[in-house]
C-alpha cells in the first residue's frame, strides 16, 4: 500500500535511492566491503588534524608511512 508524503526529506531519500538503484542493490547484495579503505581514511584525516599548522606534505607523508 502506498501512502503519499509531503515530506521533502523522505522524497529526496525515495529520490536517490531510485537515482542510484543499481550501486544500492550492490552494496546490499556483494560480500565486499569499503570498510578496510574508510578505517585507513579516517586515520589519515587523524594525522592530518594532529599535524596542523606546523606541517608540510613531506612531515605528513613521513607521518602516513611510518604510523602503523
Amino acid at each position: 500500500m502506498f501512502w503519499p508524503t509531503t515530506s521533502p526529506a523522505l522524497h529526496s531519500l525515495v529520490s536517490g535511492l531510485r537515482r542510484d538503484f543499481d550501486a544500492v542493490t550492490a552494496g546490499l547484495s556483494t560480500p565486499w566491503s569499503s570498510g578496510q579503505v574508510e578505517g585507513h581514511v579516517t586515520r589519515v584525516k587523524l594525522l592530518k588534524r594532529m599535524g596542523y599548522g606546523r606541517a608540510n606534505l613531506d612531515l605528513l607523508r613521513q607521518r602516513v608511512l611510518l604510523s602503523p
